[in-house]
């Protein structure tokens, strides 16, 4: 455990304890703090509902059982001792639900209730830690409630529903209040987009050359009527008006000049960060929180570990008078005194404020530019994005000079639109794409050469798969969850297969149409939305002190509980992962049905167990051959099959069901093995899907490494280095401390 004392043998002396739940939080911390203090981490949660049972006392009042997990015992034994030479405890875990409820289970085990003080910061400065030592609180027991509330709801949920699941799909599933919820938007959506049905439409463009220069403008209206988007049909519409278009004059018939102005967006919360940092950066969700929290956290500058952004876990819009006076000024310095715009923004969120401010730098005067060394690519342009959305908060509103002109040509009207940006304002702190479509200077009734017109055909798109930036959106829109619970979610679904990810889109998997369609068949309120939506106002209800938290739980347990019951009597497993099929077995010509396991549909005999014999078959049904490949099976020496399985393709013996031997496809990672020098590194995954890399000799070598080499040598033990967390890179000997960090790469 990583102790920091600030100049003084907590031994021996008498000393006041701070207690926070990561280590680089407490390495920022100790810098701001005199001596007498101690201050150490919990390495987050220190008690949790066990693993092993469900936890939780339905027959009386929904008493959990806590316990001690077995990675957090060592920690817990440290604290105590800690604790017993401390004169005052202070809990400075995050200031949210999950955070007071951190600290509450410390103080449960601890037990120093008089001496134990709870503080809170959204930042992590001198100025914020020693303001909260002056101004320590109570523990706020409705928070740890709301807490509790969301996570023995959510383990009622995902163990009673996910044991439905195994029985009646297969083992390894889950099911979760906010996650299925999550599926079905997803699902929703790919159905929407494979039922769509395009409309052909129509559009008509006139080519001028003003000056040297082509610019195109749209068919605006014809015989008086306004043109919109599906206004024009077909083919033969189109060129009816083209024969009454081609051979008119164009003379312009009205030149409009408007002022128009552009606000700046406000400062980031959890959700708006989540859904820029994927369109902007291509981050998902899970590591843009995992950037924010090293960000908040503290990172090395010049030998000293600072916390660069306030807490990011947060709906609140709100920024500090410090902030507001310290932006203004340096708005003015930088660009001018017309850029600045001091802004105050309104918190459109209904739901409990769980910190008391929006997302920005903890002080503007640190730019990107001037922490870039100390901060690896993914930091800075995190940093980037979230100081200059801050700043940008604070600046005036863009100006546009927006044209458009009216061009007559017989009985239609073309129109030509441009714009051109006369002040940037918030723009210079956050560059967007140049969109500027300058005019040339014309005059009513000029006649303009026209190059001629012509129609286009376009047909309707269907609506687009959801990123994840897409789906934080309609999330929160919904009221589903809260942005502190998007990343996690959104990565449980993919970690489940119930959900891929290609490029930004993410696109449900068979089972993931499998699973949602007997959810909402069968636990239609589990995947309600509303019903979702209201729970969480629920929590924020007990949040705020105006609901008790067991009742909650009662109103929705008993009937979820007696429903349960109800189905798994009702449905059998064969009506769900089976279907009928036209083939026969060839190996005993029994009829074979299609049947739905772990990875996906194939064919079974339903001669089974005395036939074993089952046949891949693809997406649209019709049966993959296994060509045998030039590779014998190791342990019978029949021929190898390439087969394809949840993690990818892999060889698998055709003397099946006799000889179940199965082989990794080899993937070169292009380095010889250092222990044997004969063989190559190949990367390959274990039964749970996890990449490894080992020699390609295995069993002769068994050489093999669970992060990827990077063929480079270690200078001190001259052992194998490997990429490391955050950057890095580490020797991959157990008994060598060799790191490069990020910044020294």
């Amino acid at each position: 455990m990583a102790v920091y004392n600030c100049g003084i043998n907590t031994f021996f002396t008498r000393m006041k304890l701070v207690i926070v739940e990561s280590p680089t939080k407490a390495k920022t911390i100790t810098r701001f703090l005199g001596k007498g203090y101690t201050v150490t981490s919990s390495f987050g949660h220190v008690r949790d509902l066990p693993k092993s049972k469900i936890g939780v006392d339905v027959e009386h009042n929904f008493e959990p059982t806590y316990i001690v997990p077995m990675k957090s015992k060592k920690h817990v034994t440290e604290l105590k001792k800690l604790a017993k030479k401390a004169d005052e405890i202070y809990l400075a875990t995050d200031e949210d639900r999950e955070g007071e409820a951190i600290a509450w289970h410390l103080r449960e085990i601890l037990g120093d209730v008089d001496h134990m003080k709870r503080i809170t910061f959204h930042e992590i400065t001198k100025e914020a830690i020693l303001g909260a030592l002056e101004h320590p609180r109570k523990l706020d027991i409705r928070l740890v409630d709301a807490q509790q509330a969301r996570r023995i709801l959510d383990r009622l949920v995902g163990y009673e529903l996910s044991p439905f699941l195994w029985k009646k799909v297969y083992r390894g599933l889950s099911a979760g209040r906010v996650q299925s919820v999550v599926v079905r938007l997803i699902v929703e959506r790919e159905r929407s987009i494979a039922a769509f049905k395009p409309e052909e439409y129509w559009s008509i463009e006139a080519k001028y050359t003003v000056e040297g220069v082509e610019h195109i403008a749209n068919l605006h209206s014809y015989k008086g009527e306004a043109l919109k988007k599906l206004s024009i049909e077909n083919k033969e519409e189109a060129d009816k008006m083209l024969a009454s278009l081609n051979d008119a004059k164009h003379t312009i018939t009205s030149i409009e000049y408007k002022e128009r102005t552009r606000k700046a967006s406000a400062p980031f919360t959890t959700s708006t960060l989540q859904q820029e940092s994927n369109n902007r950066l291509g981050y998902s969700a899970k590591q843009t929180m995992m950037l924010a929290q090293q960000l908040y956290e503290g990172v090395e500058v010049d030998g000293a570990s600072t916390g660069l952004i306030t807490y990011m876990r947060t709906d609140s819009l709100n920024l500090s008078e410090k902030f507001l006076s310290e932006a203004e000024a340096m708005i003015t310095k930088e660009f001018g005194k017309e850029y600045s715009a001091r802004t105050t923004y309104k918190t459109k969120s209904k739901g409990a404020q769980e910190a008391h401010e929006a997302i920005r730098p903890t002080d503007v005067s640190i730019t990107p530019e001037s922490i870039k060394s100390h901060l690896d690519p993914k930091q800075f342009k995190m940093y980037d994005l979230i100081w200059r959305r801050a700043v940008a908060s604070q600046m005036s509103a863009a100006r546009y000079k927006a044209t458009t002109i009216d061009i007559a040509a017989n009985e239609g009207v073309f129109r030509l639109t441009g714009s051109m940006i006369e002040f940037p304002g918030w723009i210079a702190a956050m560059p967007e794409k140049n969109t500027d479509n300058e005019l040339p200077t014309l005059k009513e009734k000029q006649e303009l050469s026209c190059a001629g017109v012509e129609g286009k055909q376009h047909f309707t798109e269907p609506p687009a798969r959801y990123t994840e930036a897409a789906l934080v959106k309609a999330l929160e829109e919904r009221g589903i969850g809260r942005p502190s619970t998007y990343a996690p979610t959104i990565a449980t679904v993919q970690d489940r297969g119930y959900v891929r990810k290609e490029q930004r889109s993410l696109i449900p998997e068979e089972v993931g149409f499998l699973v949602n369609d007997l959810l909402v068949e069968h636990f239609p309120e589990i995947v309600d939305f509303d019903f979702t939506a209201n729970m969480e106002l629920s929590l924020d209800h007990i949040a705020e002190g105006e609901k008790e938290w067991q009742p909650v739980l009662k109103e929705f347990y008993g009937p979820f509980k007696e429903h349960l019951i109800q189905k798994e009597k009702e449905i059998q497993k064969s009506d769900i992962v089976e279907e009928k099929s036209d083939e026969k077995c060839p190996k005993c010509g029994k009829p074979m049905i299609v049947k739905f396991g772990r990875f996906g549909k194939f064919l079974a005999c339903t001669g089974y167990p005395e036939c074993k014999t089952t046949q891949q078959i693809d997406k649209e049904g019709h049966i993959v051959k296994e060509e045998p490949i030039d590779i014998k099976c190791d342990k019978c020496g029949k021929p190898m099959v390439r087969k394809n399985g949840r993690y990818g393709q892999f060889l698998a013996c055709s003397g099946y069901p006799e000889c179940k031997n199965i082989m990794n496809i080899e993937k070169k990672i292009g380095i010889k093995c250092p222990t044997c020098n004969e063989g190559d590194l190949i990367e390959k995954r274990s039964r749970y899907g996890k990449s490894f890399y080992s020699c390609n000799r295995y069993p002769e070598c068994k050489t093999a490494f669970w992060t990827k080499p990077t063929g480079e040598v270690c200078p001190v033990c001259k052992s194998l280095l490997v990429f490391g967390p955050k950057g890095s890179i580490k020797c991959s000997s157990k008994e060598c401390t060799y790191t490069i960090q990020p910044t020294a790469l």
